[in-house]
């Protein structure tokens, strides 16, 4: 029980304390707030005297009015401050602006002159591949029917209309040319089969100089010659190509199939290739042979190298071109470049 009484009475205490300690801070408050309001509540007198003997003004005010009146004076004067700084940025971002536009109308301009020389240029591409076609026999129908059908043909694209479909004229011009072009892809590339059929035409038939790298010199045409050893007059039947020393390479002048390798007191050491098209080559007086019977070779592949083999009067390669059993003249089928 008086354990119970003795913390009754420490409760009560501690309340009275507590209820004291709140009375002395709101008093405090309500204090302070009394001598802000007795402070703002002060009567000025502010009296502005002229120079002159002009009449004296007066007005009377309060603290809190002034206090009111400097606050709302001070942001008058940081709002202008800011309102100019946002100004002086506006006009800065403006004239940046400007420039821009300035440098993309000039960009704009140089495109436009670049749209027209690549449209003057595809009217020439148009022309000339036109010209090609009809050289090569190839209809070109399909590659100016998609075009024919807006145009009739590249001239067309410099149409007099600013505005067509809501896009600018070189917008519709680039369009154009651009479906002018997909059309034209089908008959170049029937140009593209045409050249690898011919290269691979080219391939199978004797055409190039038969020296490695085009060297040396043509020292007796075919036809009619005085003998270098019995000084009579008798037909050459090949062509005779020197370089005035041993061991140059002698190449295939076109793909084949060697059917002999040989040699005898004519034509010293000697090889014969097989050709299609009823094409056959004969190289003689060869220092080495580097092929052998019934084998495949390819345009411009090593076969042997120049020699003074068989009836010669120095080294030299002697170089013959038959089709079936004509022999004919082996400057029709040399690449002399």
């Amino acid at each position: 029980m008086a354990r119970a009484r003795k913390y009754k009475k420490l409760e009560k205490n501690f309340v009275f304390r507590l209820k004291q300690a709140l009375g002395s801070f709101f008093t405090g408050i309500g204090r302070f707030f009394v001598r802000v309001v007795k402070v703002f509540d002060r009567k000025l007198t502010v009296m502005i005297v002229p120079h002159s003997q002009g009449k004296m003004i007066s007005f009377k005010t309060n603290v809190f009015a002034l206090t009111m009146a400097a606050v709302v004076l001070v942001g008058l004067c940081c709002s202008f401050v800011l309102a100019n700084r946002h100004t002086i940025g506006t006009g800065a971002e403006i004239s940046r602006l400007k420039q821009e536009n300035r440098e993309t109308l000039a960009s704009l301009d140089e495109l436009r002159d670049e749209n027209n020389n690549l449209l003057q240029t595809a009217k020439r591409f148009q022309s000339s591949l036109s010209q090609s076609l009809s050289l090569l026999g190839i209809n070109d129908s399909t590659s100016t029917s998609n075009f024919t059908q807006q145009n009739s043909d590249l001239a067309g694209l410099f149409s007099t209309q600013d505005i067509v479909s809501g896009s600018l004229k070189e917008t519709s011009d680039i369009r154009q040319l651009n479906s002018y072009l997909e059309s034209a892809v089908e008959p170049v590339e029937q140009i593209g089969k045409m050249l690898q059929n011919q290269s691979t035409l080219f391939s199978d038939i004797p055409n190039i100089w038969p020296v490695k790298g085009g060297i040396g010199h043509i020292s007796m045409a075919f036809g009619q010659n005085v003998h270098p050893i019995t000084q009579q007059w008798y037909i050459h039947k090949g062509m005779d190509f020197s370089t005035y020393r041993t061991g140059d390479p002698v190449i295939a002048t076109a793909n084949g199939q060697v059917v002999t390798v040989g040699r005898d007191d004519s034509f010293g050491n000697f090889v014969i290739i097989k050709h299609k098209h009823g094409f056959y080559t004969r190289y003689a007086h060869l220092n080495t042979v580097r092929v052998t019977k019934g084998q495949q070779v390819t345009q411009r592949q090593i076969i042997g190298t120049i020699g003074n083999t068989g009836i010669t009067t120095g080294p030299h390669l002697h170089y013959e071109v038959h089709i079936g059993a004509d022999v004919v003249d082996p400057a029709k089928y040399v690449n002399i470049k």
